[in-house]
């Protein structure tokens, strides 16, 4: 591990000019590339104290041996420079897309003297035209096989076309009218490409044209009485019709745009793009990203954008390009975008309306691609066998752990801590074991102290089922002589069952006699904490106080990914690619999502709680009778018995019961407008609807 002072450049050395630099590691390769308005001020970041540097950053500065740059004439040239660096490079820091060679494209060889229509996957060629990408090949040969009816464009390859202009016989297609035979003369080389050049526009998104000459020909042949000529020229018009029903328009005024989406989490990225050309969606395609580097949505956005459009010039780069957030700064990249096109390109976040809309759709592709992307990932018997062996191996352990348990703490400031326990088998998880808890023990902030409650509690709860099923007894000592002091149920009621569960596996050996599920009944072979050493040791030492010494413990931080074992100084580093630690990550961040979302929920219902909640046999009909006459808990507040005695269905009694439980509550505290700061008077509306509000704000 390099020290970054040991090649800081010198003071005043980095020009503060546009450009572009590279850092390379002590054998001289290139593991990060990046741009900069001003290289001295963006360098000048990546040396500061370590301790301030994001986690990722930090690991490539300390990684890295050497930096150097490029200096450039404008942020533009800077984009293009960075862009074929990090195609030439490949840095392994750098956030690098899936190459998307596996995409179909439907290409028409313009470039050739008899153009063809075929799917092409790889690089793109000069001289070919490409639309799409598809999803699938047979989607492409679908829509071909409806247009050459109308455009009767080649198809063959090129032993085929010449073997036919050899013979002097077309091929089957040229039979069935397929195909215009430009391989034995039927057609001139440039009827040919007329042919093919009006395929492409039709393809391009300008259809109406076509049909609506098809469709004045087809008048003119039945007034002609050619009705077998008419005929064929409905035929014609049905196969386009269908042609273009493949694509359902999603924008009106035959716009043409991409529509680029991100759904991403701490670890991965998933980028969806829609290609609409004439109103229609054309294609669509797709990437998942391993996030090395420290990005923001508009960082991915402009990696996307360099990845689309890199190599494509003229028509390939639309004239708008719509997307979730903008990268920083906006400029450099729009008049990237707009030298690549060779006209103004619009660049920016659609804000209303049907472009709005669709946005939402592709955004909703993203976070299922990044979902279907992990659950194939984990779903792999053999991955998730490869990734246990793995944990067995980093953390010594004498058998691979089939059930692994992490705990995590939540809380907003030391309000409504809680915490969670999810159970995962055999590398799957297993919901309906999910456990939520309460911290009891004290209030206030203290993840540490937290996670020793926790673990004592869970760890308790099994002693005492192994006490029930007679497998375990405790050995007697002087300050427990009954040896049950540990297992005491009384000192910890249940943890509550999760109302996560979609398991509905309840096999025999899983429940009780009375058929309830066993809550704590089978220990796993490994606890993960989220957390460093210090909430390792705390786990450990809850353990240890309960005599479990058969059960491992490590703690995986956020920071770094790292892996902490108790009483060892160095955390276990655990590749980036390794599928150990991938399921460890799976495994900490669905404890955390487990257990914010039971923080959430009960601090909404604390939000939403008033004072009335508690008045004995006031119903929810006469408490909203009662904020609709005032107005507001306030007012209710100040009212006299008399006052609250004119609501209608409230008597004497009650309005005395009422007035008194009001006037022993402590008034809530203001809500506040998270957007603006505002402070909102409980003067105009129930106080049911303010807490409310205040919980969504947060």
């Amino acid at each position: 591990m390099a020290d970054p002072s040991s090649y800081r450049p010198k003071p005043g050395q980095i020009p503060d000019s546009p450009g572009v630099y590279k850092f390379r590691d002590e054998h001289g390769r290139v593991i990060y590339v990046g741009k900069a308005k001003s290289l001295r001020q963006r360098l000048a970041n990546y040396f500061q104290d370590l301790a301030g540097l994001h986690p990722r950053t930090r690991t490539m500065v300390t990684t890295a041996a050497s930096v150097e740059w490029t200096v450039v004439s404008t942020e533009v040239e800077a984009l293009q420079l960075e862009y074929s660096w990090i195609k030439e490079f490949d840095p392994r820091f750098n956030v690098k897309y899936r190459d998307d060679k596996s995409y179909p494209y439907l290409a028409v060889t313009l470039g050739e003297e008899f153009p063809r229509v075929q799917v092409m996957r790889g690089a793109k060629k000069k001289g070919v035209r490409y639309f799409g990408p598809y999803a699938h090949a047979w989607a492409i040969r679908e829509t071909v096989d409806l247009l050459l009816r109308v455009f009767p464009v080649r198809t063959c390859s090129a032993g085929v076309f010449k073997r036919s202009a050899q013979i002097g016989r077309p091929c089957l297609l040229g039979y069935i009218g397929k195909c215009s035979a430009p391989c034995v003369g039927r057609i001139s080389p440039e009827e040919h490409r007329e042919l093919a050049e009006e395929f492409c526009d039709f393809m391009a998104g300008r259809t109406g044209a076509h049909i609506r000459r098809l469709e004045r020909g087809m008048q003119e042949a039945a007034e002609e009485m050619e009705y077998e000529r008419a005929a064929r020229l409905r035929d014609d018009i049905g196969a386009l019709k269908r042609a273009m029903e493949k694509s359902a328009v999603v924008l009106a005024d035959a716009t043409d745009a991409d529509l680029i989406a991100v759904a991403e989490d701490e670890l991965e990225a998933a980028v969806q793009i829609f290609h609409v050309r004439g109103g229609r969606v054309r294609g669509q395609r797709g990437w998942v990203t391993d996030k090395v580097e420290a990005v923001t949505t508009g960082d991915l956005v402009e990696h996307a954008l360099q990845q689309l459009y890199g190599d494509e010039q003229g028509d390939a780069v639309p004239k708008e390009v719509l997307v979730p957030a903008l990268p920083e700064p906006v400029e450099p990249v729009a008049q990237w975008l707009t030298q690549r096109r060779g006209s103004q390109v619009s660049l920016r976040i659609p804000q209303r309306g049907d472009k709005k809309d669709l946005m939402a759709t592709v955004a909703r592709n993203a976070q299922q691609a990044l979902a279907l992307h992990k659950t194939k990932r984990a779903s792999d018997l053999t991955t998730r066998s490869r990734a246990l062996e793995e944990i067995a191996q980093a953390l010594d352990l004498d058998t691979v752990p089939l059930r692994i348990e992490c705990f995590d703490i939540s809380h907003l400031q030391g309000e409504d801590v809680v915490a969670s326990m999810v159970v995962f088998e055999d590398g799957l998880a297993r919901k309906s074991e999910y456990r939520r808890f309460q911290i009891r023990s004290f209030v206030g902030q203290d993840d540490v102290r937290s996670m020793h409650e926790v673990i004592g509690r869970r760890f308790r709860r099994y002693l005492q089922e192994k006490q029930k099923s007679g497998e375990w007894i405790e050995e007697p000592t002087p300050e427990d002589p009954t040896g049950t002091a540990a297992v005491d149920p009384a000192q910890d009621p249940a943890a509550e069952p999760t109302t996560d569960a979609t398991d509905a596996d309840s096999a025999d050996h899983l429940t009780d006699e009375d058929g309830r599920p066993k809550r704590f009944a089978y220990p796993p072979q490994l606890v993960v904490v989220d957390g460093g050493a210090p909430q390792v040791a705390a786990a450990r030492r809850a353990m240890d106080e309960l005599g479990i010494d058969d059960v491992a413990v490590c703690g995986l931080a956020k920071r770094l990914e790292e892996v902490w074992l108790p009483g060892e100084d160095d955390p276990v580093v655990l590749p980036r690619s390794s599928e150990g630690l991938y399921l460890l990550q799976r495994v900490r961040d669905e404890a955390h999502r487990f257990a914010i979302t039971y923080q959430r929920n009960k601090r909404g219902k604390r939000l939403k709680s008033s004072p009335l909640d508690t008045v004995p046999g006031l119903g929810e009909s006469r408490r909203q009778a009662l904020l609709k006459h005032f107005g507001s808990l306030k007012k209710l507040r100040a009212a006299t018995v008399e006052e609250i005695c004119q609501v209608p269905g409230v008597g004497r009694k009650t309005a005395e019961t009422v007035a008194a439980a009001l006037a022993t509550a402590a008034p809530s505290a203001p809500a506040v407008n998270t957007a603006t700061g505002e402070i909102i008077e409980d003067d105009g509306a129930p106080p049911a609807a303010l807490s409310a509000e205040r919980g969504q704000d947060r």
